[in-house]
This record gives structure tokens, sequence and C-alpha cells, in this order.
């Protein structure tokens, strides 16, 4: 992978989005493996990245009409397979599998040197500012599926 080619927010690929991180000191344990819950915070750079590709700007969501529209983890399923450790390099990969109604459904991998780490499938709703379900406008939802 040309990392010069690389954008500081990843990159869209005909088949998903990818993202590249390194783990610090501050993801590990005192084992030096990377704690099971700063998995999540890969995750979400993942998702939040992937976004940014997309063109898609969750701070203008919410302020996109009188309802706004927000983005909530509703379900996270995660199979750990290989644990990371401290300076390894990390692939995030992040495709949508569904995007339609009030929900979303995106489906996450965690690579190192091509090795699986971690599989997550993540169920995102789609609220309205003040916590309620909402639809997801069509047009945003192509940005998903396309």
């Amino acid at each position: 992978m040309n990392q010069k080619t690389i954008s500081l927010c990843g990159e869209l690929t005909d088949d998903d989005h990818r993202l590249i991180q390194r783990v610090y000191y501050e993801d590990t344990d005192f084992s030096g493996l990377v704690y099971h819950a700063r998995y999540l915070h890969f995750l979400e750079r993942g998702r939040t990245d992937y976004l940014r590709c997309l063109g898609v700007e969750q701070s203008a969501l919410i302020g996109m009409d009188e309802e706004g529209l927000v983005f909530v983890v509703h379900r996270m399923e995660i199979d750990f397979k290989a644990p990371a450790r401290m300076d390894d390099v990390l692939e995030i990969r992040t495709v949508t599998t569904k995007a339609g109604g009030a929900k979303m459904v995106l489906e996450q991998e965690i690579r190192r040197d091509g090795d699986l780490l971690i599989a997550a499938k993540v169920v995102i709703a789609v609220v309205n500012r003040i916590g309620r379900p909402r639809r997801l406008p069509e047009g945003l939802a192509a940005r998903f599926l396309g």
C-alpha cells in the first residue's frame, strides 16, 4: 500500500473503507497487548473516517433540518480472533451491509499484515436530535450503499 496516496481519513476502495492506525503504549495493558476496550476506539475511528470519506459530516447532520439527524450505536457484536501488540500497524476495514429505514448495519474488521484480529457487526440507529428514531434520507442511504 502506498502510504503517500492515503489521506489522514483513510481511503475508499471498490469494496470497503480502510484506515491505518498504529498501536501505542496507551492502547495496551500491562502485558503489552491491546486492552479489549481499546478496540472500540479503533472501530469508532474507522466508522467516523468512513463517513468523512463518503462526504458525510456528522456535525452538519444534527443541524441539517429542524429535526436533526444523529447516528448512535445500537448493538455491537465483536469476535476477538487474535491480539494486537504495541507498535503493530492495524488496518481497520468498514463496509455498509444495510442502510435504510432508521438503521444501518456495518461490518468491520481489524487486520494486521492481512491477518484478521477482530471482526465486528455494528447496528447503527438513526435518530433525531432528541433521540427518537428517524428515517435515513434516501440520498444519504445511497452514499452508504454506493
